[in-house]
């Protein structure tokens, strides 16, 4: 069964919901409105990753989704923390996350990987080339999948090296993280591979530009929120086929109708 990881921001400016659960309280209804709609995992991040947003300061991460972790993780929920920073990390797990959601794999902060070797947490790391102010520079690839696939085993040997156990990483092949439109279908297209190499693979398509380019092709019009999250459901149920562990979303309802569209069919 491919598990829905719901996505809480805790954030001014991430780029489809930055400002709406900023505060303490709204977060906290919204991560258990998620839950009720079928999230097995409640990703908290307090920083947003989007193309161009500006970095946060650890102690600024911390005061956002620090109360959150806590009343949640104390409601019963599995709680996945969304960070780079080694110091956040440490005090999530403290309060109660399970699961460390680092989308610079380790490369931003590398105390990172120690934290979760410390901690005897899942990690997940992530394909990434850079911070969202310049990450696009970097994204030159002789083959996307394999380039993709290469970079993640190097990580996953330099976790192992840390001391992070092998059935505790989990691998996400970061699509739209230094990635082109069409790159990011060519990383999807490469889930396969990805999976063959061992860990579990998360995949977090939701919302992202490459999906509204395709559906505002041709002009289609507004790929608005609700076409995005239609698009995203689908998009999970592909990555579902190919044998993702996970995937991350903003729509948990969503998903979870695609998936068990798709349990019933029998393709996942």
């Amino acid at each position: 069964m491919t598990l829905i990881m719901g996505a809480v921001n805790v954030t001014p400016d991430s780029f489809s919901d930055g400002g709406r659960y900023v505060r303490t309280a709204d977060a906290i209804a919204h991560g258990l409105q998620l839950r009720a709609d079928g999230a097995h995992i409640l990703d908290i991040g307090g920083e947003s990753t989007r193309p161009g947003a500006e970095r946060v300061d650890p102690a600024v991460e911390r005061e956002r989704v620090l109360p959150v972790i806590r009343e949640l993780a104390a409601a019963g929920a599995v709680i996945s923390v969304d960070t780079m920073h080694a110091t956040t990390a440490a005090a999530a797990v403290e309060a109660g996350a399970a699961i460390i959601n680092d989308v610079a794999g380790g490369l931003a902060d590398p105390d990172i990987l120690r934290v979760a070797a410390d901690a005897g947490v899942d990690v997940v790391i992530s394909h990434w080339r850079g911070h969202s102010d310049d990450m696009y520079a970097h994204a030159q690839y002789d083959d996307v999948a394999r380039d993709v696939a290469s970079e993640l085993t190097a990580r996953l040997d330099v976790a192992v090296s840390a001391g992070i156990a092998p059935e505790r990483v989990i691998l996400d092949p970061g699509i739209g993280f230094a990635k082109h439109g069409e790159q990011n279908w060519e990383a999807l297209r490469g889930l396969p591979a990805l999976v063959s190499i061992g860990p579990r693979v998360l995949v977090g398509t939701s919302r992202k530009r490459f999906l509204a380019d395709l559906l505002e092709k041709d002009g289609a019009g507004e790929a608005t929120e609700q076409r995005r999250d239609l698009a995203t459901a689908v998009a999970s149920v592909l990555a579902a086929q190919v044998g993702a562990w996970g995937v991350r979303v903003h729509d948990v309802a969503a998903t979870r109708d695609a998936l068990r569209v798709a349990q019933a069919w029998g393709t996942v």
